[in-house]
């Protein structure tokens, strides 16, 4: 199939090129767009070509699902998945298809989400559909901008920044989406802690390897691709350094996974809320081995609210990739259900966030704190 990224990645470091911004269509007619470019709000030579058309890596948009226990003939417990819970409605999709089709327009509990993946930039981030009256759904532009996904809804065909939800182009230009808490965990813990989870299932409609990394390697790099990087980058952590990234209309704030991996718990007060991090072992990185499932371990993040109803909670590491609240001496998993002690089958408020890679981050949010405990 043309227009994979990994294929044109390989293309574009041979020849050293990259292309600009496409007019809205070429001399043979094609990629029309019904875009406004001349509503932006981010200067135009910052967005180059991945490669891809318009559509060349295909959004999935009419998902089947399966029950965990299929899914598990299938999926390694090492490897990545991403999960979305509105409601009773609980749905998983696993980065191994993510990784070769980037958007999934889908519902959850009867809410439309797009689910969204840029591998460049280990950005998983999930998306309410609804926006100004309307149903949008989301296609590949096969632009980039500072590495990033930019994506279009096929309504207006306004341009839409993955990392940050915000249009950049066309009739929305400024405006946002609203982000819902999608978190990356092992699919071991996703088949112990949900498991009546409905699974993304490999029929797609699309032939592709599911399970093949087409990016492999790609986390051992010292840093973004640099033709198709055009953002400031900032020593202080590493480039490819993953991070725990919370934004708020006028803050943000990274959490090294490097210190997560030492806290295992951190606190911290943000946007005028009081929030708990999780961190455990065990989920292996979607861009390192040949295999998702073979990758390094680079484990899980969890965010949420650090209250339950009017109480206040305190959580401290506990064994297995367990967290103690210190109020009740309850047992909590990563997925924020307590299921052990005073407070079991309680669940906290989960809070939406990404583990983008550093380098793609800062370079969208450059005023970011780095929490240092």
């Amino acid at each position: 199939m043309a227009g994979l990224r990994h294929l044109v990645l390989i293309g574009v470091l041979a020849s050293g090129m990259v292309v600009a911004l496409a007019a809205p269509c070429d001399a043979s007619g094609q990629e029309r767009w019904k875009t406004d470019f001349d509503r932006a709000v981010v200067p135009l030579d910052e967005i180059v070509s991945g490669g891809p058309p318009k559509d060349g890596i295909p959004a999935i948009d009419h998902p089947s699902f399966e029950s965990v226990q299929d899914a598990d003939d299938w999926l390694e417990d090492p490897e990545p998945v991403a999960v979305v819970r509105i409601g009773e409605g609980v749905k998983a999709y696993p980065l191994r298809i993510l990784i070769w089709h980037e958007i999934v327009n889908d519902e959850v509990g009867g809410q439309p989400v797009a689910i969204t993946f840029c591998p460049l930039c280990n950005t998983t981030l999930a998306f309410d559909r609804r926006f100004d009256g309307q149903l949008l759904d989301f296609g590949t532009t096969g632009r980039l901008r500072h590495s990033d996904l930019i994506m279009y809804d096929r309504q207006t065909e306004t341009w839409w920044q993955q990392a940050t939800g915000e249009g950049i182009i066309g009739e929305y230009a400024g405006e946002k989406l609203a982000f819902i808490p999608a978190p990356v965990l092992s699919w071991g813990d996703v088949k112990e802690q949900t498991p009546g989870a409905q699974v993304l299932s490999r029929d797609t409609g699309h032939r592709r390897e599911y399970g093949r990394n087409p990016y492999e390697g790609y986390d051992r790099r010292r840093g973004p691709i640099s033709v198709l990087f055009r953002g400031k980058e900032d020593d202080r952590l590493p480039a490819m350094e993953r991070v725990v990234a919370l934004q708020a209309d006028r803050s943000s704030l990274a959490i090294p996974f490097s210190s997560l991996e030492r806290e295992r718990v951190v606190h911290v007060r943000f946007d005028e809320r009081e929030l708990v991090v999780f961190w455990a072992p065990g989920t292996s990185s979607a861009l390192d081995a040949g295999r998702l499932w073979q990758g390094k371990d680079v484990g899980s993040s969890a965010v949420f609210e650090a209250r339950l109803g009017d109480r206040d909670l305190h959580f401290k590491p506990a064994r297995d990739g367990r967290f103690k609240d210190r109020e009740t001496a309850s047992v909590w998993n990563l997925a924020g259900e307590a299921i052990q002690g005073p407070l079991r089958g309680s669940r906290l408020d989960p809070v939406a966030h990404g583990n983008h890679f550093w380098f793609a981050w800062i370079a969208f949010k450059p005023e970011t704190v780095i929490w240092s405990g």
